[in-house]
């Protein structure tokens, strides 16, 4: 019955607001028309050619770039679903089963919420910080979706990949394809939901847009070992053998899972991801929060052992804020992470997408299969390719 549920998008737009010097390297923010009272304002359509964003190589519209290929690539604007992401007759399927897990039982999450239709407020002596008032504990109960190959085989150790605002039954389709075809590892796909709500003072904006490795310890020492076993699986220690992934802030949250703890994870995918200024509460080691990985943290660190596939659609989230702090556009973030990574040397291959919003369907469809190849190239554990 999972296999059947569709994909949930959630979107994050950030309250923050405070005046900051963008980056000299960030390409101008583009003039947007103030909202109305209580809308939320329609994303511009950048160009890809903008002055400021990276060089990449504008592909024929409909294809995708080599999987084995680092780079800037530029889709679209049309995005036909990939052959991987339906079901097809004679194609093993794997086994797809879910449990809960409830706050009371965390030790690391115990559950807050934001009352609904409360939003935070600059700080007058800072306002890259944000205020919020109205968050205060509260009980959750999260899914957790294990995916099982058909191919796997029982008591043998398993490459995985863990994603976020699950469940994901499209990631489990490609990777039903894909297992097939000997194009990645046979691999157990974990997703989860998470703990409710969205951006700060929430138990999911806690979760994913904190710069720390909480989230990472929380599947480590909370989740995993539920997964082990309820679904009689064993999940690899090998960090080249697990991925992280996510879209929106889950995307961020990806990438901080595995920038803090490059001992448990080497591959990270990412669709729109918020590496904007939205962590909540203020962190004085990362003030602007994710919005810091392209600003300091990565060109200021020596090289991590990540592989990275990232994506962001051409009307992808612009937040009003970003003409106070230039902290709040998705597309200029994802365009300056691209040239960071560039700079330091990572494997990664990023995609910009035209006629595509925030974590857009279309495009995932089109690109999952193509992005998990590119994700797990070069892995040689057990059940891996031959590619």
């Amino acid at each position: 019955m999972l296999r059947s549920l569709g994909l949930i998008i959630l979107t994050c737009l950030t309250a923050g607001a405070g005046p900051a010097v963008a980056p000299a390297s960030a390409a101008p923010a583009p003039a947007v028309s103030p909202p109305a009272a209580n809308a939320r304002p329609v994303p511009p359509t950048r160009d890809p050619h903008t002055p400021g964003y990276v060089t990449a190589k504008e592909l024929p519209d409909g294809t995708l770039p080599p999987a084995t290929a680092d780079g800037n690539f530029i889709l679209g604007p049309t995005h036909k679903p990939a052959l991987g992401m339906a079901a097809h007759e004679g194609v093993p399927q794997g086994t797809v089963n879910a449990f809960t897990m409830q706050s009371a039982d965390s030790k690391v999450y115990p559950g807050i919420a934001r009352e609904p239709h409360t939003f935070g407020t600059p700080d007058s002596a800072d306002p890259a910080k944000l205020i919020v008032t109205t968050s205060h504990p509260a009980p959750y109960t999260r899914t957790v979706t294990v995916y099982v190959p058909k191919q796997y085989v029982r008591g043998t150790v398993a490459p995985f990949i863990v994603g976020s605002d699950g469940p994901d039954p499209e990631l489990f389709t490609a990777l039903d394809n894909l297992i097939a075809q000997h194009r990645v590892p046979v691999m157990i796909a974990i997703s989860l939901s998470n703990g409710s709500g969205d951006a700060q003072g929430s138990q999911r904006g806690l979760e994913y847009d904190t710069m720390s490795g909480r989230y990472a310890e929380f599947i480590e020492q909370e989740v995993l070992p539920l997964v082990e076993k309820q679904a009689k699986v064993k999940l690899t220690k090998n960090p080249d053998g697990r991925a992280t992934m996510g879209g929106s802030s889950g995307g961020s949250c990806a990438l901080i899972m595995a920038w803090y703890h490059p001992y448990w994870y080497h591959r990270v995918l990412t669709y729109s991801g918020t590496y904007v200024n939205q962590q909540w509460p203020y962190n004085p080691l990362t003030p602007h929060g994710a919005w810091e990985f392209h600003e300091h943290l990565i060109p200021s660190t020596a090289a991590k052992p990540l592989r990275i596939w990232m994506e962001v659609g051409d009307r992808d989230l612009l937040n009003p804020n970003v003409m106070r702090d230039n902290m709040h556009d998705w597309v200029v973030a994802n365009e300056n992470m691209a040239r960071v990574l560039a700079a330091k040397g990572y494997h990664y291959q990023f995609v910009f997408a035209r006629n595509a919003g925030h974590v857009d369907r279309d495009v995932k469809l089109q690109t999952l299969p193509e992005a998990l190849e590119y994700l797990w190239q070069g892995y040689r554990g057990a059940g891996a390719s031959n590619n």
